[in-house]
């Protein structure tokens, strides 16, 4: 019997060809199904003015996961900021110096009022991106035998590589699943974790307020059930704080790795750690480096004092030339309002999630399998998703990302440095994963080890991801839509 049998009057499916010249009637229905994402408009006008490069290169841009996109007006502020100063290492008191220094931290009160972090229970500490604040908490943690580390398993992996310092002191090492189909995290098993451990050892719980892989966003409130029970809290925002308001005053984490290049694009290379001050305190650094002591002697070796903070946790000099273009990163998203963004990305994942599911094959099998919830209720505007054959078989992710890019559609393939969702979501055992890390395997690479377990299991272990962000717009959502519907009969090729 084919798929398509059984359906009253065996009526072939509606059949969407989301054409050019069907946009601007898709737009008005979609605007009566999404009434708020007209409130919006003012992002239509930046998209026009500050992101009109994506328009002039043809592009459609769907990796907001993976970097946000600037604005022009970021670039010419802050290069004309560049033109008028005369800046020096801040690590002195000349006047290129003294000027630095105010910059950084004018910095650092942008981004303690973004987040609505006070001045006495916060603290902001520069680091080179969210995985180098994730680095700096986790080799001063004071893990030791009796301690717990506990991790959700949709954490990135430069989360899941803190529990390595954990592990070398001793600290056991704890995971929460996640559960299929919709990836949400087993919050019965979360709770019985978190009355599970001795009292009076330091035990550091970690999971992502939004999950990078399946747009999952989980309770903020876990924190503060945590810190009843003893815990401290690592909170992931780098998935969540570019279209989502992280207000300090409310939730209470206590580290919170940022990287500025997701929430505003530019510039790179420059994060932030936010730490609660009472937390920070625990922390006992393994090394010292340039500006993060206040005295150190080579004779005398290892009489020396770490500087407070935050000097004392931002090794060597700031980059004290690219603050500045944080401040105007976020005051640029201030004067867009993080709720305008949230509820263009919204209507826009609700959408794009609408028709992805009720996509069909002549046959009536479906063309999409999605990973994760399937509607906009607790999940951000990240996608992972499989385009299917007739008979059901994924097309091969990476000819795919291909095929868009011939298309100048940015997408994303692969796990997305997030092994435990991608290991649930595409049920991939402990056995499954064991071949890879077995002799005489000797696996280097990602799509080897895909290759390994595909041969042995016809699993597919990849992915594709479409995510939205600060300049998406209808018409985005709306070409990757055409360029779904063109798999519509397409028979997938064998995989590798």
């Amino acid at each position: 019997m084919s798929r398509g049998a059984g359906r009253a009057g065996g009526d072939a499916p509606e059949r969407r060809s989301y054409e050019p010249c069907d946009l601007k009637r898709a737009y008005a229905a979609f605007l009566r199904r999404f009434p708020p994402y007209a409130d919006t408009a003012r992002i239509d006008e930046l998209r026009a003015t500050e992101y009109a490069r994506l328009g002039r290169a043809g592009h459609t841009y769907l990796d907001y996961t993976g970097g946000g996109q600037y604005a022009e007006s970021q670039l010419a502020r802050h290069h004309a900021l560049l033109s008028e100063f005369v800046l020096g290492n801040p690590h002195s008191h000349n006047p290129s110096s003294a000027a630095s220094t105010r910059l950084v931290e004018e910095a650092r009160a942008a981004v303690r009022g973004f987040f609505n972090a006070a001045d006495d229970e916060y603290e902001v500490i520069f680091t080179a991106n969210a995985s180098g604040a994730l680095k700096l908490v986790a080799e001063a943690y004071p893990f030791r035998p009796g301690s717990v580390f506990l991790l959700s398993y949709d954490n990135h992996n430069s989360v899941n590589g803190m529990r390595e310092f954990a592990h070398a002191k001793g600290a056991a090492i704890s995971y929460v699943p996640v559960r299929r189909p919709a990836l949400r995290l087993d919050e019965r098993a979360l709770r019985r974790a978190l009355r599970g451990v001795v009292p009076g050892a330091d035990h550091l719980f970690a999971y992502p307020a939004q999950s990078n892989f399946s747009g999952v966003q989980h309770p903020l409130d876990w924190i503060d059930a945590a810190h009843e029970m003893g815990w401290d809290v690592v909170l992931d925002c780098a998935a969540f704080a570019p279209t989502n308001i992280l207000d300090f005053g409310v939730v209470k984490p206590d580290f919170v790795p940022v990287s500025f290049y997701k929430l505003f694009g530019y510039p790179t290379g420059i994060g932030v750690l936010l730490a609660k001050r009472e937390a920070l305190a625990k922390l006992h650094r393994p090394w010292f480096a340039g500006g993060t002591i206040t005295v150190a002697s080579v004779q005398d070796e290892g009489w020396y004092r770490l500087a407070p903070p935050p000097a004392g946790f931002e090794d060597g000099t700031v980059d004290y030339l690219g603050l500045p273009a944080v401040i105007i990163g976020l005051e640029h998203l201030r004067a867009i309002g993080m709720k305008t963004i949230h509820k263009r990305v919204t209507a826009l994942a609700g959408w794009l999630l609408a028709e992805l599911t009720t996509l069909k094959h002549s046959s009536g099998a479906p063309m999409v399998r999605i990973f994760g919830p399937r509607t906009t209720e607790r999940r951000g505007a990240t996608i992972a998703l499989y385009l299917l054959d007739p008979e059901g078989r994924p097309n091969d992710v990476y000819e795919v990302e291909a095929a868009a890019g011939r298309e100048l559609i940015s997408i994303r393939t692969g796990c997305f440095c997030n092994p435990g969702d991608g290991e649930v979501a595409h049920n991939i055992t402990h056995d499954d994963m064991e071949r890879c890390f077995s002799e005489p395997c000797a696996i280097v690479s990602l799509m080897e080890c895909q290759q390994v377990i595909e041969d042995a299991t016809g699993k597919v272990p990849n992915t594709i991801r479409v995510s939205l962000g600060v300049a998406s717009d209808f018409g985005d959502v709306y070409r990757f839509m055409r360029f779904v519907a063109g798999y519509r009969d397409r028979v997938a090729e064998p995989i590798g």
